[in-house]
């Protein structure tokens, strides 16, 4: 079995009364892993200055099509922990966990995060899988919280540490994806306050792959100690890049398949490269979306890349878990089209006509809900601003409690973007209307509209 959290889960179920010495054995195992405890650790290399380097590490979607979330996050846990030497322990992962083992996977137990490429599952460890990754969960870790769910493990970081953040999902203006709720800027910007108030950290370095992950950011205070390097701006889709025929889906996203290859590129010379150079060099590479980056563009903008992601000295392995970069410029297609683009390709591979006729209906359902959402959101920005003109372009959210209230109400209400993506194409249209209009109104408006839509379905 390919995953530590998988077989511990079958050999305990396993397991005989009389087999004590087995039960011992495999306890002990899992209290080692749940901890992050591995024998060598003690001999990497840590950073200088009394402090520590810590790393959260989340893949916020579910189902199959989105694959290459998970496959990003797992790809940059080996990155940070069994090449950069940082210790497992702290290193805390969100992930479902439905993609190694899941039915359409053809390599049972393998996600791999390029063509050809290694596997990347193996040796991850999961703090929070399945229901239990959520905003919440995720919030309260960053917070240091103490945890009664999954591992329990939290953030322990203190005024001298270094935390790296790494975020994989969909997202839209002022809210990033989880696999059932959401994470709103309103909701993150006081963690964030909370944990600079609460000297959590010394510097943050967030690294974050999401459509209009600018938006998360822009806002940024330069003074908190924090830079966020975002795949997209906050008007624009990032991108999924190399599909993979024989599995059907992309195996990863073109910002994170960037940074991650120009990271391995450096290594093991990771103290040679700043967040500057890799934030430059990065964005040279992406040709999808336009790369940004936030917060403080002094200090942090010229520390290296290893006081954040690790830099081990020991002798390990040099061969790179992806190809070149350049590969990655090929077959891409924009986050909030990747799952119509899934179905499509899956029918078009279909010879069993019972499950071709229900992929018809089902791109027939998404591409006439598309249309629908489009129209409805028109709608509801011609009620609010009386005017029959609708906005075309994301604007800054200057309001992230109204942006937080009126997208509730839509995803509640009306289409939530886990189960539509495309969805957040069109969404600024809504946000929008929080830099001119009061909430109540915008969000009586949506409620309305959703009804109506509900009593015509």
């Amino acid at each position: 079995l390919k995953s530590c959290n998988f077989y511990f889960l079958v050999s305990f179920a396993l397991l005989q009364k009389e087999d004590m010495f087995r039960i011992a054995l495999i306890a002990a195992c899992f209290l080692l892993a749940v901890q992050g405890y591995h024998l060598d650790e003690e001999l990497l290399q840590q950073p200088e200055g009394g402090g520590e380097i810590w790393a959260v590490l989340i893949a916020g979607s579910s189902n199959w099509f989105n694959y290459r979330h998970q496959s990003d996050v797992c790809h940059a846990y080996h990155l940070l922990t069994k090449k950069h030497g940082i210790p497992r322990r702290n290193v805390i992962t969100f992930m479902v966990n439905d993609i190694a083992f899941n039915g359409e996977n053809p390599n049972r137990g393998y996600i791999i995060n390029a063509l050809s490429g290694k596997d990347v599952y193996e040796g991850v460890m999961i703090d929070y899988m399945g229901i239990d990754v959520t905003p919440q969960n995720f919030l309260d870790v960053l917070l240091g919280k103490e945890m009664d769910v999954g591992s329990r493990k939290t953030l322990l970081s203190g005024p001298k540490d270094k935390v790296f953040v790494n975020f994989v999902d969909h997202g839209a203006p002022g809210v990033l994806g989880f696999p059932r709720d959401e994470l709103y800027l309103a909701d993150l910007t006081k963690v964030l306050d909370a944990m600079h108030s609460q000297q959590k950290y010394k510097q943050m370095l967030w690294y974050v792959e999401a459509c209009f992950s600018g938006s998360m950011f822009n806002t940024l205070d330069p003074n908190m100690n924090i830079t966020a390097h975002t795949a997209a701006n906050e008007s624009e889709s990032s991108w999924a890049c190399i599909w993979d025929d024989d599995i059907g889906v992309y195996l990863g996203d073109c910002w994170s398949l960037n940074w991650m290859n120009n990271t391995e590129q450096f290594f093991p010379n990771l103290v040679e490269e700043t967040v500057e150079q890799q934030y430059l060099a990065v964005k040279n590479m992406t040709f999808e979306s336009h790369t940004e980056i936030f917060g403080d563009l002094t200090l942090i903008y010229k520390e290296p890349i290893s006081f954040f992601m690790g830099h081990n000295r020991k002798k390990t392995e040099t061969e790179p878990l992806s190809p070149p970069a350049r590969k990655y410029r090929y077959q891409s297609t924009a986050t909030p089209d990747v799952m119509m683009y899934h179905l499509e390709r899956k029918r078009g591979r279909s010879n069993n006509k019972k499950e071709a006729d229900r992929l018809d209906q089902e791109i027939k359902y998404h591409t006439l809900t598309e249309g629908k959402v489009q129209e409805i959101l028109d709608q509801i920005s011609r009620q609010v601003t009386g005017s029959i003109t609708v906005s075309r372009y994301a604007q800054t959210i200057a309001h992230p409690e109204c942006n937080k209230g009126v997208l509730s109400a839509f995803f509640s209400q009306c289409y939530k973007m886990q189960t539509h993506p495309y969805i957040t194409k069109y969404l600024y249209r809504l946000t929008n209307l929080c830099n001119a209009y009061n909430v109540k109104k915008i969000v009586d408006v949506v409620i309305d509209n959703c009804n109506r839509l509900k009593m015509l379905s």
